[in-house]
């Protein structure tokens, strides 16, 4: 496993969670911070991902640099699906819980017809057994930048034990169809450098 003691600054496309508490229902964002960020997977190897928090620890980002599925001439089966496990803690006062409210994807993909492509992220708490997860599919030609919003249902949101920290997961992978015949390739990267995963949490007391 891959972890950071100091979280570096990183300027080119990138994978985001947003802490944003409001006001009238979260915590002070000056008391919210995140540590021990750990990262380990086929799509994340030693060096592949950069770890930021902002200045107001309102922003935690991630820069992936090697998470692709691909397939066709050249490849194997283990070419065709990668993943990156990231544990983090998010440290906030007691009386509140927060959860993860939407997931926004940006990346490309480019697929003829017979392969599927699909990222899929999902997101749950140390400790409990309750996850939710969100994912993008391409079952048609498509050669393409991506850009889609899943916002969770209210009675799907998985909350956060009340005012403690605990261990946050996130898994995030890419999977392509198998065919050794067939180019076709996914990543959580877009060509123009915008942002791959936006995590918005969401805060209530408790």
């Amino acid at each position: 496993m891959k972890s950071f003691a100091a979280l570096a600054l990183a300027s080119s496309a990138f994978s985001q969670i947003i802490v944003n508490p409001n006001p009238s229902t979260g915590p002070d964002p000056s008391q919210v911070h995140i540590s021990d960020v750990v990262y380990n997977g086929s799509g994340c190897p030693s060096g592949s991902v950069v770890p930021v928090l902002s200045e107001d620890a309102q922003t935690f980002t991630l820069l992936f640099s090697n998470l692709v599925a691909s397939t066709g001439p050249g490849t194997t089966i283990t070419d065709t699906r990668k993943n990156c496990q990231i544990n983090f803690n998010v440290h906030f006062p007691g009386g509140f819980s927060y959860s993860v409210g939407s997931v926004e994807y940006r990346g490309y993909v480019s697929v003829p017809a017979g392969i599927t492509a699909t990222q899929k992220a999902t997101y749950y708490f140390s400790g409990q057994s309750q996850q939710v997860s969100s994912q993008v599919v391409f079952n048609k030609p498509t050669d393409q930048d991506y850009h889609a919003i899943d916002t969770f249902d209210v009675g799907a949101l998985v909350w956060s034990p009340c005012g403690t920290t605990v261990g946050a997961n996130i898994n995030t992978q890419v999977r392509v169809t198998y065919n050794p015949n067939q180019a076709a390739l996914m990543t959580i990267d877009s060509a123009d450098g915008h942002v791959a995963q936006v995590y918005s949490f969401n805060w209530k007391t408790c």
